[in-house]
């Protein structure tokens, strides 16, 4: 179900979070995605459980992309010690078998069945879901709660903090890659489309870690991507 948006601002709040208590909620998860216009690497989908009650959140938080590398990483523990939460990924090879879409879906699933695990009754609770297009449903085994809300990784705390989780956990698994494979230039595109990375394809070819059905080889040269 569809929740209408309100101005966006930089800074979030629990305002959304506490309009879902009000009205019956016990726990509201925040979801947001990582890594979905990547050519390399996974897509990654943080979730993160504020409970009813929750009146403060760690200083700083904000939407992932509105945080320096460096500021991500010194609230990232923060947000862990704020509450539950989890990451779910989706590999390349997955994306392009089964679409960035489906993968969304199940890399988040796979992020609330960890949470689940953990004591979380994600059954019983509001999934808040970035964006106007809910992607989880089409997955779900037992339908849950859903409402989307456009721009919710800036104004709600619960998916700035599911948003930090999820780029802190897919930056770290890019680092990793580019050790393996330093002439793509990972560690600081994280598997983006930067110039460097097009060079190392063109140079390099393609590895496992690639969306292969979303690089057109005959258009790197200038960085002109299919799909």
């Amino acid at each position: 179900m569809p929740v209408e948006a309100a101005p966006t601002t930089k800074d979030p709040t629990l305002d959304v979070e506490r309009a879902f208590f009000a009205a019956g909620a016990q726990i509201v998860i925040g979801i947001d995605e990582v890594g979905r216009g990547a050519i390399a690497g996974p897509v990654a989908v943080g979730v993160h459980a504020v409970v009813a009650g929750t009146h403060s959140f760690p200083d700083g938080l904000r939407d992932s992309k509105l945080l320096s590398e460096k500021r991500r990483d010194a609230i990232a523990p923060l947000v862990h010690a704020w509450g539950a939460g989890a990451v779910g990924f989706a590999s390349a090879e997955e994306i392009d078998t089964q679409g960035i879409t489906t993968m969304l879906g199940h890399a988040a699933r796979r992020a609330l069945l960890q949470l689940r695990a953990t004591g979380v009754p994600v059954e019983r609770s509001v999934i808040l879901l970035d964006g106007a297009h809910d992607w989880l449903s089409a997955v779900l085994r037992a339908p849950l709660d859903i409402r989307t809300r456009v721009g919710a990784d800036r104004e709600c705390a619960s998916v700035a903090a599911a948003s930090v989780r999820a780029k802190v956990a897919r930056d770290a698994l890019m680092r990793e890659a580019d050790a393996a494979h330093p002439e793509y230039a990972w560690a600081s595109n994280k598997g983006y489309g930067a110039k460097a990375h097009f060079a190392g394809i063109a140079t390099n070819g393609l590895t496992e870690l690639h969306r292969h059905t979303w690089i057109k080889l005959s258009a790197i040269g200038s960085g002109s991507l299919d799909g």
